[in-house]
């Protein structure tokens, strides 16, 4: 007995509204940067769903391109989460503050 993709679907969707609505509302760094990861691992979830009809589907093509895909997003989320903490770092550094309003001061 196996979960239908619709669900799979809808549950990466409603995960990456809550992401991105809460990347759009919160005002504290941190918090934005758990609902973009947030966002990243709907999209991954999808493409883990999507790969799983593929391969069902599939004749003698690459059976795993989903996981590939997913593997690059983790790759590029890791890259991301680094950069994202040394600028995180920065700011508190600059300003002691987590609000994203301080960001505009760190311009020249």
């Amino acid at each position: 007995m196996s979960i239908p993709v619709e669900h799979v679907v809808v549950l990466s969707a409603l995960l990456f509204l809550v992401g991105a609505v809460g990347a759009l509302v919160r005002r504290n760094v941190i918090v934005i940067l758990m609902c973009i990861e947030l966002m990243l691992n709907a999209g991954n979830l999808a493409l883990v769903a999507f790969n799983r009809v593929w391969s069902a589907t599939a004749e003698g093509a690459a059976l795993h391109d989903g996981q590939v895909f997913v593997m690059m997003v983790i790759a590029v989320a890791a890259a991301e989460v680094a950069v994202g903490l040394g600028i995180l770092l920065a700011l508190v550094r600059n300003r002691d503050s987590l609000n994203v309003d301080d960001v505009s001061l760190l311009r020249w």
